[in-house]
């Protein structure tokens, strides 16, 4: 049976779907409510015209399935299976940091205490998590001192001839020789350990201080004097340990940082209502997520609340001041990342297998599964657990803060000792074979939808900076329809032609958003004005390489780590958002006041089919009368062309840059 046959068998019923290559290797795990629609959809068009869906498909020769009874199981299975198989399609945690435990080895003739990473069906008692991690071992540290409660290796089943250093440096009672300690007498200081881990200090210290008066009473002084210490410790301890209490103030809270397919997320710990420790995650060239979700978020993705990074949160950008690439990063083409689907995954694989989970989880955006998630993790925990998405507030601060410091752990594990704007300048002189070091470089972009209102927008960047007294921005005059090829060539004509009469010294570098095709448009411009020797390059969108005039033939292809494709980049970036601002301008200007009103017939909504059908003004003052009748009649058609048939004879008064 192929894979189209098999997929048609598949039930409707929730479960969990795993594909493999042709090695029975599993390549990719997800979870659905319905089975046969989820597997299906992955062979439509629209998925696998995504690159990465594309090579997913390519690969997978065979799915399996295990079907389960609700959605809840279906997420619990998912995340087992990701964690057992570790499929290379899916998000994996690639932190193996877990915080330690306080093991009290109840099952023991005499218990023990240790420090421990691994949770176990065992008997013992667990206490913790503890932040920072160092906690637990002072916690251990102090049990010895105060409690006298051992974490040797020594076989406490049977009795020893001779105790060991511990017990006459008066930290153990000495259970491992017979007549040291009597097993009451150890059992009474375990339960002391059990209120003192369990944070019960008011029974503890009625307990201890009962003791010491009736050692007291009976003149035991040294033991009272023991007892005495132990009562003071826990005073002093109460205000200092960690140990992660079912209290609504603890929190874990996550923020994040994306950009160039590389990702910096920090987890934040609070327990009663303070920070006590960090932790950080790192992914590099992740999957897909955009389509790699859960059924739950390819269905329902319109009732998300989408991630608007702030420029001091999780903003990717490149350098300060720039916000254009910090939604390119989002969501352009070439970067393929949801926010939704990546902490759906990660909050699945921190939390499902963890012997604890705080009342309160803040997380930077919005996911599909998220109440299911909630759910599951309160019936594990036996506590209400809320997973929220705060939009303002204190809590919104908080996801704010933590997204500042994903920021930080960005830049120090991707952007390591980023050299100054003068090394990045010669670098870039470097990399592009210039004359000199560039000092002012200025970036050209066009923009349009299908021909209407097409603009163009120039931004500078000089000695470091980009330079907004120096931004300008062009209406295209000469060109008609989607020619960006021309537009380019008129824009630089114009503004170079401009520079020359002026006497006024060109820029280092001129930089086009685009292609070759752009390149040579733009060429072409500065050969009209007789330039031949001015440095000129572009970059393309998608492939982020660099074209010299000249040199097309060996295109610049840099790191995407690299400071100077970063700067680029940003110049680029600067450009596109300057140029599509404009256009917006532009199309609102013409939306409140168009001159199609002026004609006798067409109103607010004959003007509104006009555009909508042709475009622009441009389209319909080139359209012919039977083409203007699939909108409006035939006296309509006939008085629009009349109308501009008389504005051709008008003179035209010429715009200025």
């Amino acid at each position: 049976m192929d894979l189209y046959e098999k997929i048609r068998t598949l039930p409707t019923s929730p479960g969990c779907y795993l594909y493999k290559n042709a090695e029975g290797e599993v390549i990719y795990v997800g979870k659905a409510k319905n089975l046969r629609a989820r597997v299906r959809s992955y062979f439509l068009e629209a998925s696998q015209a995504n690159a990465k869906t594309g090579t997913l498909m390519r690969e997978a020769v065979d799915v399996d399935y295990i079907t389960v009874a609700n959605e809840h199981e279906a997420l619990a299975l998912e995340n087992n299976l990701i964690k057992q198989r570790k499929p290379r399609f899916n998000i994996l945690l690639r932190d193996d940091k877990t915080y330690p435990y306080i093991k009290l080895t109840m099952g023991d003739r005499y218990p023990k205490v240790f420090v421990t990473r691994r949770l176990r069906k065992d008997g013992s008692a667990y206490f913790g998590p503890y932040f920072p991690g160092n906690l637990a071992y002072r916690l251990v540290d102090l049990i010895h001192r105060s409690f006298l409660i051992p974490s040797c290796k020594v076989d406490l089943s049977r009795y020893h001839p001779r105790a060991c250093l511990q017990y006459y440096i008066k930290r153990c009672l000495g259970p491992c020789v017979e007549g040291f300690t009597t097993p009451e007498e150890y059992r009474q200081a375990v339960r002391d350990v059990q209120l003192f881990l369990e944070g019960r200090p008011s029974e503890l210290e009625q307990r201890l201080t009962a003791r010491m008066q009736q050692a007291a009473e009976a003149e035991q002084y040294e033991l009272a004097a023991r007892l005495r210490d132990q009562v003071s410790t826990v005073h002093q301890m109460l205000d200092k340990q960690r140990i992660a209490t079912a209290e609504n103030e603890d929190a874990d809270v996550f923020g994040f940082h994306y950009e160039n397919e590389m990702l910096a997320v920090n987890l934040f710990h609070m327990r009663s209502g303070k920070i006590v420790d960090r932790r950080e995650f790192f992914w590099e060239d992740l999957p897909d997520l955009t389509t790699f979700g859960d059924a739950d978020e390819v269905e329902d993705t319109d009732n998300l609340q989408r991630l608007e990074p702030t420029p001091t949160a999780s903003a990717p950008e490149v350098g300060e001041g720039s916000t254009t690439v910090q939604h390119a990063a989002v969501t352009e083409p070439g970067a393929p990342f949801s926010p939704a689907a990546f902490f759906s995954a990660l909050l699945k694989q921190l939390y499902l297998d963890q012997g604890y989970v705080p009342r309160s989880v803040l997380v930077p955006v919005d996911f599909a599964d998220r109440a299911v998630l909630a759910d599951m993790l309160a019936g594990r925990t036996g506590h209400r657990v809320e997973i929220l998405a705060p939009q303002r507030g204190e809590k919104r601060s908080l996801v704010d803060l933590v997204c500042q410091n994903a920021k930080q752990s960005f830049d120090q594990r991707f952007r390591v000792l980023l050299p100054s704007q003068k090394a990045i300048a010669e670098a870039l002189q470097d990399a592009l074979m210039l004359e000199e070091v560039p000092k002012r470089i200025e970036c050209f972009d066009i923009s349009h939808i299908q021909g209407a209102e097409t603009v163009a927008s120039m931004v500078v960047w000089e000695d470091g900076a980009m330079k907004k007294s120096e931004y300008r921005k062009f209406q295209v005059r000469t060109v008609t329809g989607v020619d960006d090829f021309a537009s380019m060539r008129e824009i630089i004509h114009r503004r170079y032609k401009k520079l020359l009469e002026e006497k006024r010294p060109f820029p280092s570098l001129i930089l086009i958003d685009g292609g070759l095709g752009q390149l040579h448009a733009a060429a072409d411009a500065l050969n009209e004005l007789g330039i031949t020797l001015q440095p000129l390059a572009s970059i393309a969108k998608k492939e982020e390489v660099i074209y010299v005039h000249g040199q097309e033939s060996d295109p610049v292809v840099l790191d995407r780590r690299s400071p100077v494709l970063h700067l680029v980049q940003k110049i680029r970036d600067e450009s596109h958002r300057f140029a599509i601002s404009y256009h917006r301008k532009r199309r609102e200007m013409r939306d409140r006041d168009s001159e199609l009103l002026a004609i006798p017939g067409v109103g607010p909504r004959t003007r509104q089919r006009l555009l909508e059908h042709f475009g622009s003004l441009r389209g319909i003052r080139q359209a012919t009368p039977d083409a203007l009748t699939a909108v409006v009649n035939t006296a309509t058609a006939q008085r629009i062309r009349d109308y501009f048939a008389a504005e051709a004879t008008l003179p035209v008064l010429q715009p200025k840059d």
